[in-house]
């Protein structure tokens, strides 16, 4: 696997080109000299955590054939502080399911995402972040 990062403008927008050619905008804060045109690295580690788990909760819940509607996680971190590198210290996702879903075939869905198959979700645990989720599911 390669991606390519390109400096955009004269701060720190940068431009991460996958393999195939999908692009993602980085960008620091205006806080640092930044223009804030793209997400920062750090949120990029949420969102990565997010769609990793998304992906398998959405297979499994097929493979199970579990009617989704809508589908949608918010993640919510906290960062150490006073500390550099400042490393996730806290992330919560909730997971929020709408369809003709059980609601035990949900969390278990989400259980073995968060704690066996999403990498980028070991990747952030394995780096000391205490992880935790939960599950709501409405089938309107």
């Amino acid at each position: 696997m390669r991606v390519e990062l390109k400096r955009v403008d004269d701060a720190f927008q940068i431009e991460a080109i996958a393999g195939n050619g999908k692009t993602i905008q980085f960008d620091g804060s205006l806080k640092i000299g930044g223009h804030d045109r793209g997400v920062s690295p750090m949120q990029s580690l949420l969102m990565a955590m997010g769609s990793c788990s998304a992906i398998d909760v959405v297979m499994i819940l097929q493979k199970q054939k579990q009617e989704i509607k809508d589908f949608q996680i918010s993640i919510d971190g906290e960062r150490e502080a006073d500390k550099e590198p400042s490393l996730w210290k806290t992330i919560h996702a909730h997971f929020k399911l709408q369809g003709k879903i059980d609601k035990d075939k949900a969390l278990r869905a989400v259980e073995l995402s968060m704690n066996k198959y999403c990498s980028v979700a070991a990747t952030l645990r394995a780096a000391g972040a205490e992880i935790t989720f939960d599950v709501s599911v409405t089938d309107r």
